[in-house]
């Protein structure tokens, strides 16, 4: 009765797999390179996106499905700090746009509870686009002035002893 739900479940799965991976990467990128807050920034939304993947598989299980935990999509290898805000922030309002749909298709086949956990997954996306684009707004404003800006911030950290530099 409910294929098409378990299906676009595990497809949002596959998708939050995929930012995980990606979120992660850029966390450490950005933390190698001493950007703090944005590597922070990136970690705190993978975790978000953990979140959501085990949101969606328990829904899959009470559906009696079986969760597919595959990642949709390589990591891609950007290091451009530019580029990791604007795929970012290209990530998540596509996944907002597909789980408009979803929750769309999931009430047009009687599933009132997937299609309220999409509808709960596109403010969550809705609200990681907003920061990413709030992100890219800072880096056009400040230039390349931005990210040296977070190293500073980082080593005046560790050298109060609030951190590792």
């Amino acid at each position: 009765m409910h294929e098409k739900s378990i299906e676009l479940l595990n497809k949002a799965v596959a998708e939050e797999m995929s930012a995980i991976h990606q979120y992660m990467y850029y966390h450490f990128h950005c933390d190698d390179q001493g950007y703090e807050l944005l590597a922070a920034l990136f970690r705190k939304t993978a975790i978000e996106e953990m979140g959501h993947v085990e949101l969606l598989a328990e829904r899959v299980l009470f559906l009696d499905g079986d969760v597919d935990m595959v990642a949709s999509d390589q990591v891609q290898q950007i290091h451009d700090v530019g580029k990791m805000l604007h795929h970012a922030a290209e990530m998540e309002k596509q996944s907002a746009e597909h789980y408009n749909q979803w929750a769309n298709q999931c009430s047009q086949n009687a599933d009132a509870g997937s299609r309220k956990i999409f509808e709960q997954l596109v403010a969550d996306e809705e609200r990681h686009f907003d920061q990413y684009n709030d992100e890219i707004d800072n880096f056009e404003r400040f230039g390349e002035k931005y990210l040296p800006l977070q190293s500073i911030q980082r080593s005046k950290s560790a050298s109060a002893g609030g951190g590792e530099a």
